[in-house]
């Protein structure tokens, strides 16, 4: 009888041992299966490198562009007919205003809008390409630069079906011996463009490569209710993701869009990076203009700041403070 009750008592607790195993091993299996979502980063303080002046009465900060040392800003007057660009250094602030070396003035007539610029190195010479917003052959810019001066090599037409298009932003995604391949921006619309590495003139076709979806962006984990209010800028290219600035009033945020190389159709923007800033300094306005990643792999940016109607003091190149790209 005490061998039966002894049996039946080993053989409960075993059952009773198996199924807590078995129950420790069933969560241990859901845990594994459910995602750990990261926490969201997000990017809302700034710092102030250099303020930008207002040379030939250039006073809206338009296109801008970053190098291993220098960012390059531009900044056109009321109507559109001159364009300035000023070159700072990074590291310390200093700011000059470049040199046009074609005419000895310290301005171009040829830039228009100047919404956009990139940065090339091409047979050991530096170059920035810009966007004009005009249709027709001088709807892309080139531009050779020697330290603070820069002169006109080339311009070209930018077609799509056949059609003289106007761009608002522009990058170079990547360069082999023959070619140059560009990215393109109109709106929320991306286009591919190609041109031959040396080439000075010429036509752009450029082929539609993707759109982006903004109403259902995330930044600091929540949609931003009046979002197609916001006015698009340029736009910053890095390790095939691009980052998207747009701005209403005082408030410039910054969408980031991953896996451009493969990208079609309609993306997304990713929801766990994003920056904002809301300015009560610069109430009136606190626009970013355009972004790129250097120095650091800090998020580098360009504005148009006003305190009131009027303001024109205050246009600068900035970071977002503690945001690295690596």
């Amino acid at each position: 009888m005490m061998k039966n009750m002894l049996t039946r008592t080993v053989k409960k607790t075993s059952r009773t041992g198996r199924r807590f195993i078995l129950s420790v091993v069933l969560l241990l299996c859901i845990v594994i299966m459910i995602p750990v979502s990261a926490s969201a980063a997000y990017y809302n303080t700034y710092s102030t490198v250099a303020t930008l002046g207002n040379a030939n009465d250039c006073y809206v900060a338009q296109g801008f562009a970053v190098g291993s040392t220098y960012t390059y800003s531009v900044k056109i007057n009321n109507d559109e007919t001159k364009a300035v660009i000023y070159r700072t250094n990074m590291n310390d602030g200093t700011t000059a205003l470049m040199t046009n070396g074609d005419n000895g003035t310290t301005y171009a007539t040829y830039l228009g809008h100047a919404n956009d610029v990139v940065l090339s190195t091409i047979n050991g010479e530096y170059y920035m390409f810009v966007v004009t917003m005009n249709k027709g052959n001088m709807s892309l810019v080139k531009l050779k630069y020697v330290g603070a001066t820069y002169y006109k090599v080339g311009n070209y037409t930018i077609q799509y079906n056949s059609a003289d298009a106007s761009m608002s932003g522009v990058k170079i995604t990547s360069k082999d011996a023959n070619n140059i391949y560009f990215l393109f921006k109109s709106g929320k619309n991306f286009y591919k463009g190609t041109l031959p590495l040396t080439a000075n003139s010429g036509t752009i076709n450029v082929t539609s490569a993707f759109s982006i979806n903004i109403e259902d962006a995330l930044v600091n984990g929540n949609t931003v209710s009046n979002i197609t209010s916001f006015a698009f800028q340029g736009f910053g290219y890095y390790n095939n993701s691009i980052y998207v600035p747009m701005t209403y009033e005082n408030v410039s945020i910054v969408l980031v869009y991953r896996n451009i190389s493969s990208a079609t159709g309609t993306i997304y923007a990713d929801n766990n990076l994003s920056f904002r800033i809301t300015s009560s300094t610069y109430s009136d306005l606190f626009e970013i203009e355009s972004v790129g990643i250097a120095n650091g792999d800090k998020l580098w940016f360009n504005t148009n700041r006003r305190t009131a109607p009027g303001d024109t003091a205050n246009d600068g190149v900035h970071y977002f403070n503690n945001y690295s790209a690596s």
